[in-house]
This record gives structure tokens, C-alpha cells and sequence, in this order.
């Protein structure tokens, strides 16, 4: 195995003790292993309870690859492919402007963060889901992927890991969020 360049190194250790929301649970996965010489992948849940399965509120993936060389569709030696998948709301799904304000949610969490990049592209999908027969899990859904790439300008990937997970919270219809912020306790009744 190659030893990995500085550049690499570097990109991983912005990765490195990010603090996010609470629902936000990240797990690092095997990265792809034939698009670039050097990868890491990392996988987010948004799930309020992760004792209840059925709580999941959504899930989302954060690729980075690195090829000393470059390559000529990245414009540069990093590339950062993400998506972000949820189930929608009826409404929200059957809305024409879906893709666009979804895209939105993207663009606008990068400028947030003030991640530097180039070279953005990506699709968002639409898939609308019936079950019948005895088998009757939801009687209609639509559910929401967004997949996108983009090549950040220098190796200090933290804006654009922060970016991430803003837009896969906002792929899975939670709202902005701020650390100061402390949820209190419901009031106990004292006897």
C-alpha cells in the first residue's frame, strides 16, 4: 500500500474532532477503492434515538478522494462526493420546485460555511413509493436523494465536512442549528 502524500494527511486530520448536532451520528466506512489512489468515506445518520430504528430521520455519505496527479474532470487533485437521502412529506414530495430548493440547500450550507470550492455537480431524485398486499409498511412515500460532487480548493476539508451535515439536516427536515442553543428539560411535577 501506498504511504499517503502530506496532502492526504492533512485533509484527514481536518477531519478530525468535529463536533455536530445531536441527531447527527457519524461513522467512518470503507471509502471507495477504484476512483483514486486515496479515500476515506464517512457515513452520517440523523436519528433523534438511536435505540429506535424507526426513528431515522435520514442518512447521507461524505467521500474524499485524492489522486496526486489530478484528474481532468476534478480540476484539481481533491474531489468531495456526498448524497443525502430522506423520506419526504407527501406535500413536500409532490412539489415541482423540489429539486431546486433541495439543490439550494446545498449551495446555501457550503456558503455558509464559507467552503471554497469549484467545479459543483449533481442530481437529485425523486422516487415516489406505493406498497400493496398484505405487506403494507406505508401506503404511499416519496423519498429524496440528492448526490453531488465538487473539488474544494485547498486540503482543509472541515468547512466542507461541516457543510455536509448541515445539508443532510436539512435533507431530513431539520432545522439550523446553533451549539449555544440547549434544549431545556420538560418540567417535573415535584410532590
Amino acid at each position: 500500500m501506498n504511504t499517503p502524500p502530506e496532502k492526504f494527511i492533512v485533509a484527514l486530520e481536518s477531519l478530525k474532532g468535529q463536533t455536530f448536532r445531536p441527531e447527527f451520528h457519524l461513522t467512518q466506512i470503507p471509502p471507495p477503492t477504484r476512483i483514486a489512489p486515496f479515500a476515506v468515506a464517512l457515513q452520517g445518520e440523523l436519528n433523534p434515538d438511536q435505540a429506535n430504528p424507526e426513528s431515522l430521520l435520514g442518512s447521507a455519505k461524505f467521500v474524499v478522494l485524492y489522486d496526486p496527479d489530478g484528474q481532468p474532470t476534478w480540476n484539481g487533485p481533491f474531489r468531495i462526493v456526498i448524497n443525502a437521502q430522506a423520506p419526504m412529506d407527501g406535500e413536500i414530495g409532490d412539489d415541482p420546485l423540489l429539486g431546486e430548493v433541495a439543490w439550494s440547500w446545498l449551495t446555501d450550507a457550503l456558503a455558509q460555511e464559507n467552503a471554497p470550492y469549484h467545479s459543483l455537480n449533481g442530481t437529485v431524485t425523486r422516487v415516489f413509493n406505493e406498497t400493496f398486499g398484505e405487506l403494507h409498511l406505508n401506503s404511499a412515500r416519496v423519498d429524496l436523494e440528492v448526490r453531488a460532487s465538487w473539488s474544494p480548493t485547498n486540503e482543509d476539508l472541515t468547512a466542507h465536512l461541516h457543510a455536509w451535515a448541515n445539508f443532510a439536516a436539512a435533507v431530513s427536515g431539520l432545522g439550523p442549528w446553533d451549539p449555544k442553543v440547549v434544549s431545556l428539560p420538560r418540567k417535573v411535577d415535584l410532590v
